[in-house]
């Protein structure tokens, strides 16, 4: 073998020998790190900031202020983890906070406050810096029961709401400390070092991993073997007293008859009997102005003549169908808790049982106002033992009569929802067609029910006592279609006057008649005890609260013989 050749074959050895010592280098550090723990640390990434919030581990977008009783949580955190309901108007700078037992109104700048519309002194005042809005913890704590540990060293605020269960445990590792980890993985670098009297919150339970926190605020991971869990801690809800329906309407239905009150006083002793009805609604309160004042036609007389024969009676608020005067009306705070106050006033002053809402042509923009307004009046409604009830209509695409209506919002603080299931065809419908029939009916109610998730026995279905009569006549070859409503008495005494024959249509689920006046072609589907029959029968399949009816005077016997069906066993 020549020198070059021998040359050459050394040289490949050595390159075959430092590859080998690679190789093994390349190996052995892989299995090190399938093995071998990492022992590298890392800062948590909000280090450094100030008074950052954590909600079961989680970072929050915004910090807090201040510290002690002197600490503030920003608007956006209090609405997105506390309550979503929280109302801030900003061109008054309030904040409103409601339950379904308490309203407190805060004012930017001001200690002073109002808790039920009784004043308040606050520590600290709300205050807006650096565009964000900040509001006191104690009004937190008193209206939605949080909890909040500071932690003095890093300033860290964990934020815990009523009805959270917070898990406790420690380090479990004899006097050396546990890593916990940015990962669940053994190969993830470390946050901490968490020594065996460090207190940790543990967010997450996993097979072999927990998620947990440090009062520090710092969050990560921990292997469960490495963890003794201590006592389970229930943030306390606060219980909340019976409400009138859970003591007087348990197990019973609603009857309800709204009474039409215009101008003329109606005499009670004039009503007759009314059985079955337990709760007549009378048209006594409406909105007149800008200001939200109120008007009243209610009478003592009629109070005590229901009362006395054992039916409640809820007084209706109405909005007098004037859009723009809503939008004022209902436009602050101030304004909705005039027309609360004087409602309050007059329920006490006429010893009403409950106070029916019936606000009608709303601009769709309005109806966050609305919402509101009754999340204001019911924890003052329910301090006083009153029912509180909505009418609304059926789902539809009407921007002054139903989109307004957020039916699912307004729900949680209505003791009940009175669904006006009519006019399917209306006084000026082009064509003519029933008020009511059964399958438009369902479909309306249980739209509330499945889309909205208007809990049934909240729901009440509201029925019509009137009955359109249709003139369809021939006009330049095309139909020309009227109407004209009247009561159940009128229609019967029509109909026998005239000798007609209803027959039983099935497809609306009520008698229909059609006849000749004149050469001009009448149509009526009738409301009569038949068409309430099928009501109440599907009220009662769907277990809805109840029946209400409009209005009384259009009623008869059959009518209240009808009704009294939803409360039979």
């Amino acid at each position: 073998m020549t020198r070059q050749r021998r040359s050459r074959a050394r040289k490949s050895r050595i390159i075959k020998w430092w590859i080998g010592i690679w190789v093994f280098i390349i190996v052995a550090g892989f299995a090190a790190f399938l093995i071998l723990p990492n022992s590298l640390h890392e800062e948590p990434d909000w280090k450094g900031l100030n008074k950052p919030i954590f909600v079961e581990g989680v970072l929050m977008d915004q910090p807090a202020a201040g510290s002690g009783e002197s600490l503030q949580l920003p608007l956006s955190v209090v609405q997105s983890q506390i309550n979503e309901n929280i109302r801030y108007e900003e061109n008054t700078r309030s904040v409103i906070l409601t339950t379904g037992s308490n309203i407190m109104h805060l004012q930017e700048g001001s200690t002073e406050a109002e808790l039920n519309m009784k004043s308040e002194q606050l520590r600290v005042a709300p205050q807006q810096e650096d565009d964000i809005v900040y509001i006191p913890i104690a009004p937190l704590k008193q209206i939605y029961h949080v909890d909040v540990y500071e932690d003095p060293q890093t300033g860290a605020v964990i934020l815990m709401r009523a009805g959270d269960n917070i898990q406790y445990a420690h380090a479990s590792n004899g006097d050396d400390t546990v890593p916990m980890r940015t990962d669940d993985s053994i190969h993830a670098r470390i946050y901490a070092d968490v020594t065996p009297d460090s207190r940790l919150r543990i967010w997450e339970t996993g097979d072999q991993w927990v998620f947990a926190q440090l009062d520090s605020g710092v969050v990560g991971y921990i292997q469960r073997s490495q963890i003794e869990l201590e006592k389970l801690v229930t943030v306390p809800v606060p219980t909340i007293a019976d409400n009138r329906v859970d003591i007087d309407w348990r197990g019973k239905k609603v009857n309800l008859a709204w009474e039409a009150v215009y101008e003329q006083r109606i005499d009670p002793h004039q009503i007759g009997s009314l059985p079955g009805i337990n709760v007549l609604s009378p048209t006594w309160f409406e909105i007149i102005d800008d200001n939200g004042n109120v008007r009243s036609k209610a009478d003592m007389e009629y109070v005590n003549w229901a009362h006395n024969r054992n039916i409640e009676v809820w007084g209706l608020l109405s909005n007098g169908f004037d859009a723009d005067r809503t939008t004022q009306a209902l436009s602050t705070y101030e304004k909705r808790s005039r027309i609360i106050a004087q409602m309050l006033e007059y329920a006490d002053l006429y010893q009403l049982d409950g106070i029916n809402i019936d606000f009608e042509s709303v601009h769709t923009s309005d109806g966050p106002n609305v919402v509101q307004f009754i999340r204001e009046l019911k924890p003052l409604a329910a301090q006083r033992n009153l029912i509180l009830s909505m009418d609304v209509t059926p789902k539809s695409n009407s921007e002054l009569w139903s989109k307004f209506l957020d039916r699912r919002a307004l729900a949680p603080s209505l003791d009940y929802m009175m669904l006006m299931a009519y006019d399917e065809h209306w006084a000026s419908s082009p064509e003519s067609g029933s008020v009511a029939s059964l399958p438009w009916v369902e479909n309306a109610t249980r739209r509330l029910l499945e889309e909205d998730e208007v809990p049934a026995d909240k729901l009440i279905l509201g029925v019509p006592l009137y009955t359109r009569i249709w003139t369809e006549q021939q006009e330049n070859g095309k139909t020309k279609v009227s109407s004209r409503a009247y009561g159940m008495e009128k229609i019967a005494n029509l109909i026998q006057e005239k000798k007609l024959q209803p027959q039983y249509d099935k497809t609306t689920g009520q008698n229909y008649v059609e006849y000749q006046d004149n050469g001009v072609t009448q149509k009526i589907w009738i409301e009569d005890e038949v068409s309430l029959q099928t009501r109440v029968k599907l009220a009662r399949e769907l277990g809805l609260g109840g029946i209400a009816s409009w209005t009384r005077s259009l009623g008869d016997d059959r009518a209240w013989k009808a009704l009294s069906g939803i409360s039979a066993q």
